[in-house]
């Protein structure tokens, strides 16, 4: 089949998951499920944050800043997934799939950062706990995030402004759920070899560059430890590093599981199993984790429900009291 430039009309059909009719509902409320835990346990994390003073703490600023991406992450791809599997379509428009792998990268990149910062700022607390203060300031952690997604826009759209420059076959199937770039890289008719380079560029300054920034930290941060002399110090010191260690792992882990899938084996189904961990599991579980093994976290969440559950009574309330004023008028 001759390739030709595609327009804003030409569409790609993302295959899915499986082409079971009888799996399809099931799908639809499992991804919705999982979309909507997602969102809401995200969401109520940067609620917590922000509506309690004791979390105004640069930790739970880039925790909260985590939860945003987070919450983008996952409403990349999931909710056109769901209006495909409801509409029993499977196209995906030209310009709908560069977006999608242009935000996939923005806020993939992003995880990548904000996990090596929050470690950075475990390092500090814990090996420089006298000028913590001093060095994670406010200013410090405000340019940190900026500094992310500057760096962040540009890689990614330099990615979409080679990609438009490739050709593909009408029609073209991509064996996924989402437009990944990888695959979108692989139906495509023309030259990949310059994309590619760049692609292992950004590989290496979001991937290399932050998990080494990550490993430094904990290692320092292992290394003080083993110099306190407190049992109890050391457990305090390092139950703060808990929850971004499972959230590290977590990520860094099934990308690794999406990566071999792809590499070993040739099965389409497999490479897309690993990647719902990758892109719908790991954004779930991250306020999951953050919530309960961290009693500060537990403990905003707490007093933001409280408030929430007395506003609602009180409404009610008010409510039932203006209905029996009514109806002693009558």
């Amino acid at each position: 089949m001759e390739a030709e430039n595609l327009t804003e009309l030409s569409e790609f059909l993302l295959l899915g998951l499986s082409d079971d009719p009888e799996l399809q509902p099931v799908l639809f409320g499992l991804f919705l499920s999982m979309y909507l835990v997602t969102v809401l346990g995200n969401l109520l994390i940067i609620l917590a944050v922000s509506s309690d003073s004791h979390l105004h703490t640069p930790m739970y600023f880039f925790l909260s800043n985590l939860s945003f991406v987070d919450t983008c992450f996952i409403s990349t791809t999931v909710p056109k997934m769901l209006v495909n599997i409801q509409a029993r379509s499977k196209d995906i428009s030209y310009m709908g799939c560069l977006t999608q792998v242009y935000f996939l990268m923005m806020f993939a990149g992003m995880d990548t950062f904000l996990l090596a910062v929050m470690a950075y700022d475990r390092f500090v607390a814990i090996c420089h706990p006298l000028q913590y203060m001093v060095i994670i300031n406010p200013h410090l952690c405000g340019l940190l995030v900026l500094a992310s997604w500057f760096i962040i826009f540009w890689v990614s759209l330099v990615h979409i402004l080679l990609m438009k420059r490739l050709t593909f076959s009408t029609g073209t199937e991509i064996p996924h759920f989402f437009c990944e770039l990888a695959q979108v890289l692989k139906v495509a008719r023309s030259d990949t070899l310059l994309i590619n380079i760049v692609l292992y560029v950004a590989t290496a300054l979001l991937g290399v560059f932050p998990v080494a920034g990550i490993l430094f930290s904990y290692s320092q941060i292992v290394s003080s430890l083993m110099r306190m002399s407190s049992t109890e110090g050391k457990y305090k010191a390092f139950s703060t590093c808990g929850s971004h260690l499972c959230v590290v792992s977590l990520f860094y882990g099934t990308g690794l599981g999406v990566y071999l899938s792809s590499a070993v084996t040739h099965s389409s189904q497999s490479s897309s199993m690993a990647s719902v961990m990758y892109a719908m599991v790991t954004p779930m579980l991250n306020p999951f984790i953050y919530s309960l093994r961290n009693k500060d976290v537990k403990g905003a969440l707490g007093r933001l429900l409280s408030r929430a559950a007395f506003c609602l009574l009180r409404d009610t309330s008010s409510e039932l009291r203006g209905c029996y004023g009514s109806l002693k008028q009558m």
